[in-house]
């Protein structure tokens, strides 16, 4: 028996063809809105088989793990608006929960799509996340990019891949690198790390040299080209973000979360570096 949880927040146009992606395999449809405004909650109310259940946002991992509990069945299934799970991910996902094994958790890899491209090269066709594991787990307790905290020893690995639909606009996409970028820069400036200006003057570059270069990114012609610089962009914010918690002598520089709109605010005193 399996819930398939969708974390959302204004994914009017995402919604319906996700929850579509997953009816077949879903015994439950638990979609988790953060205060979505676009008409999202009045597409999907009154679906059959779809709850829904509502929190103000703070940050991936907190959200999820309030989420997962929630849960009627053992095994959950998260998956993004902005994902599609397909046939062979659905297959394996149907094999996977019929003889788990000692697994606790499967991951699966993700076709990722630049404005309807999909990407062949630059690293981004062979990542995987954990999306299938079992109730009882949760996510590390970091701001962005959380993982399921599970030994890899018990972590098996799905067939097929679901297609991942994570730039339809690159106005809406450029707000997401920028939110993530500060929250990257909050994680790694509470885990004691700092920027210099080297890290600033090489890691971007070079982020841009491994994905488009040595992983290939430039067979992806115009969308790979696009993926590959907002990739070294982001890595250039969340370095200039670390950088400025401890070094800038504005006070602007000190940012705390909101969870009203999820941005960054100029309220929060440094911290000693």
């Amino acid at each position: 028996m399996l819930t398939v949880l969708i974390p959302c927040k204004d994914e009017r146009h995402n919604i319906l063809d996700c929850i579509d992606s997953v009816r077949d395999i879903a015994d439950e449809i638990l979609v988790a809105d953060s205060g979505s405004t676009d008409g999202t909650l009045e597409l999907v109310r009154d679906l059959p088989g779809v709850r829904v259940i509502e929190r103000e946002y703070v940050n991936s991992a907190d959200f999820k793990n309030w989420a997962i509990p929630q849960a009627t069945y053992e095994w959950v299934l998260l998956v993004d608006s902005d994902e599609r799970v397909t046939m062979d991910v659905a297959l394996s996902i149907g094999k996977a929960l019929a003889e788990p094994g000692d697994h606790e958790a499967f991951a699966v890899r993700r076709d990722t799509y630049m404005l309807g491209h999909r990407l062949r090269y630059s690293g981004a066709q062979s990542a995987t996340c954990i999306r299938l594991f079992r109730r009882h787990l949760r996510y590390h307790p970091r701001r962005v990019h959380a993982d399921i905290d599970v030994a890899a020893d018990k972590t098996g690995i799905l067939d097929g891949k679901l297609e991942h639909h994570t730039c339809q606009c690159l106005n809406r996409f450029m707000q997401t690198q920028n939110r993530y970028s500060t929250w990257a820069a909050l994680d790694a400036f509470d885990a004691g790390k700092r920027a210099s200006f080297w890290s600033l003057a090489l890691r971007p570059p070079m982020k841009f040299m491994q994905f488009y270069f040595i992983r290939l990114g430039i067979l992806d012609r115009t969308p790979g080209l696009m993926w590959c610089g907002i990739v070294a962009y982001y890595n250039l914010m969340k370095y200039a973000k670390l950088w400025e918690l401890s070094h800038s002598s504005t006070k602007a520089a000190q940012y705390v979360e909101s969870p009203s709109d999820n941005l960054p605010q100029a309220t929060k005193s440094k911290k000693a570096a």
